[in-house]
């Protein structure tokens, strides 16, 4: 039973999408960016709290090497990037996490960076985790040239003349993120210092406010290039093509088993999505500013399909599919307008069997747009404490638990889990980096390094010990006799309270795409397009779009989430 959490007064909802519906993967792996992504509500959020910025420090040379900082200035307190620039040899150049050196490398400091400060920082931040940060400092990070596209830029601008947008719009960012490490990694501030912090509400805000400063940092260095390079006839960037330039980044299995470790915020995150939509689909009627809102957007969306470019078989066969989508889209309307008795309900019900996951994914994001009084106040509500585990509720009787299993995990009663493709994936973490790794079952030697990542499989697993052993009294005894499912019960408990807290798919079969995982977290945090290297690592752009600090007043930034028609 899906229950109704967080009704709006006032607002008619209907029954939101089942977890056996929302949470399989191959659908989580085609989610897009929305009103709800945590860029988007960071951005929101400055704006509507008249967030102040600026440069207090510029310190690069003509060969674009040194240290610059910015600062955000809100109405109880200030954060610092200091980013600083570096001179890297083409054959260090790498976006593995095994890389030790980078174009540029950056951290958050919380407050004013002094000088004392950038002098230690800069024993420390350029060589990442082999440096040590403080409870100052609240992110690391560090990102490498799109070399091409930097040189071009640059290039351009330095003879007096524009970048061709043609070739901005496909990549989206001069520069690529290969991490952002936040709470508590490497000596960095916990989470506990900030997140009672108003301006960081939500989930991921330090780190999207480093990452939205980064932007600034890698506009404002290749402009200074430009400047350094032909000082008589560079130009800046002009305002519309300056707005088209993202972040990039690249991200592998290192961030994949984050949905499967933190099932309760993973579940503030997507039953604020359902929750959304189901406010949108309740609707008995839409306004002819509201449908112009949506056919606006559809057709920006459009573009956004048109100019995603990817190399990757798989990806590109569902963004063929996208645009299809959108085609059949556009006629559906046309025959269809928006005019009559729930229409938004009518709309999505049409798209589950005329459109592709991809499409009825998009649809989905689309149709939160023109509803912000709907749907921005379940931005508060995305994110969980998690610095307590949830307690075993050990006089529960056995049966419910029983009838939890069969339910949550009702996809895995049919799975032979003894069958080498059900079980041909081993999720453990590397001793030199001290990240997530998929490895094969088969091939190599790892399941004494195993890691409790397959929810599905230990879930039958404790199911089959239950139905052997005689009736226990209640939850207690039965992990008295079988400690080792101390994990399960605890996480089936939790999904039992939580819709959207378990994926319903085998996490170790031979067929699972771990981009997946990827996509469904990157959507949130606001990413467009994906661009998957292979079926474990994924490039995207963050931001691109979206307004400066210095547009930021004037500018809404959901508006510029879609390219212009």
């Amino acid at each position: 039973m899906i229950e109704n959490t967080r009704i709006k007064p006032g607002v008619v909802t209907i029954a939101k999408r089942p977890p056996e519906q929302v949470m399989r993967l191959a659908r989580m792996g085609s989610f897009h960016q929305s009103r709800l992504s945590f860029m988007r509500v960071l951005l929101r959020r400055l704006k509507k709290d008249g967030w102040r910025f600026d440069r207090p420090l510029w310190r690069i040379d003509a060969n674009g090497l040194g240290v610059a900082t910015y600062r955000a200035r809100g109405p109880e307190r200030i954060y610092t990037l200091v980013a600083f620039a570096h001179d890297l040899p083409a054959d260090l150049r790498s976006d593995r996490v095994i890389a030790e050196a980078w174009d540029a490398t950056f951290t958050l400091v919380d407050g004013e960076a002094s000088e004392a400060d950038i002098a230690r920082l800069s024993g420390h931040v350029p060589v990442q985790e082999a440096g040590r940060l403080s409870e100052g400092e609240f992110v690391l990070s560090r990102a490498n040239r799109s070399v091409r596209l930097f040189e071009h830029v640059v290039d351009a601008l330095s003879k007096g003349g524009q970048p061709d947008p043609a070739l901005i719009e496909p990549v989206g960012y001069l520069m690529r993120t290969t991490a952002v490490y936040g709470s508590g990694k490497f000596g960095a501030a916990d989470r506990s210092v900030w997140a009672d912090r108003p301006e960081f509400t939500g989930s991921f805000q330090p780190e999207l406010l480093s990452v939205w400063l980064i932007r600034c940092f890698t506009i404002d260095l290749a402009e200074h290039m430009a400047v350094s390079r032909s000082p008589d006839t560079a130009v800046a960037l002009e305002p519309s093509i300056r707005r088209r330039i993202g972040v990039g980044n690249s991200t592998g299995l290192g961030m994949a088993p984050f949905l499967l470790n933190h099932p309760a915020l993973i579940h503030s995150w997507i039953n604020a999505r359902e929750t959304a939509l189901s406010r949108v689909r309740g609707l008995q009627s839409a306004s002819a500013a509201k449908i112009d809102t949506f056919l606006s957007l559809v057709g920006r969306a459009a573009v956004n399909a048109g100019n995603w470019r990817v190399e990757h078989e798989g990806q590109a066969r569902k963004c063929d599919g996208l645009r299809a989508d959108f085609e059949t889209l556009k006629a559906h309307l046309a025959e269809v307008p928006l005019t009559g008795e729930k229409p938004w309900d009518a709309l999505y019900c049409w798209s589950e069997t005329a459109l592709s996951l991809e499409g009825q994914e998009q649809l989905v994001s689309l149709m939160l747009e023109p509803y912000p009084e709907l749907v921005d106040d379940l931005a508060g509500g995305m994110s969980a404490d998690e610095t307590i585990l949830p307690r075993i509720d050990g006089t529960r009787g056995v049966q419910a638990l029983k009838e939890d299993l069969r339910r949550i995990y009702a996809w895995a009663l049919g799975v032979d889990f003894d069958r080498p493709e059900a079980q041909a994936r081993v999720w453990y973490v590397s001793e030199e980096k001290l990240e997530p790794r998929l490895g094969e079952r088969f091939e190599e030697a790892l399941d004494s390094y195993e890691q409790p990542l397959s929810p599905g499989r230990d879930a039958m697993r404790a199911l089959s010990d239950l139905e052997a052993m005689a009736e226990p009294a209640n939850v207690a005894e039965f992990l008295l006799r079988h400690p080792e499912h101390r994990h399960t019960v605890r996480r089936v408990q939790l999904a039992a309270r939580n819709d959207y807290a378990e994926i319903r798919d085998n996490t170790i079969s031979q067929d699972m795409l771990p981009i997946d995982l990827l996509r469904c977290k990157l959507s949130f945090f606001g990413a467009t397009k994906f661009d998957p290297r292979s079926d474990r690592w994924v490039r995207i752009t963050m931001f691109q779009g979206a307004p400066f600090p210095d547009e930021l007043g004037n500018c809404d930034p959901d508006d510029l989430a879609y390219p212009p028609a």
